[in-house]
């Protein structure tokens, strides 16, 4: 959250990592998300891994050890914080099933799959191919 949200409150002097709200823009929609930590509210943003866990076990990543596993799980290049909603929309599902309702965005989005892909030796399904070639021809 330190890295996507702007203007961020932190709780305390000395406690930097509990945020009590901060202004996220979206990059999945766009949208401005004003950020309030509490029970009803924290769920507005969400971090999503932007290759799903569940896609990552099922195109390769059971292959890895704990330490990789781990490591993609936490790596930073995955990880993005986003609406809430469209994480819970999103699920597990790859670009041929899911893309970000923003269309400005999907080049980025489906370029980061990719990569994150490539870095831990996971690959695509046939249907997230084409989806992704499809959307990479249509990029600046």
């Amino acid at each position: 959250m330190k890295r996507d949200l702007k203007s961020i409150v932190y709780k305390g002097v000395s406690e930097s990592c509990v945020v009590l709200s901060g202004v996220l823009i979206d990059p999945y929609s766009g949208e401005t998300i004003n950020f309030l930590r509490g029970i009803a509210t924290s769920s507005e943003i969400q971090i999503d891994h932007v290759v799903a866990l569940s896609n990552a076990w099922q195109t390769g990543a059971f292959k890895l050890n704990l330490a990789q596993r781990t490591a993609f799980a936490n790596d930073p290049s995955n990880l993005l914080a986003i609406k809430g909603k469209l994480n819970s929309q999103k699920g597990d599902g790859d670009a041929a099933t899911w893309l970000p309702p923003r269309k400005s965005y999907r080049c980025e989005y489906v370029t980061r799959q990719v990569m994150v892909k490539a870095k831990y030796g996971l690959w695509l399904t046939a249907p997230e191919k084409a989806a992704i070639l499809k959307i990479l021809k249509s990029c600046p």
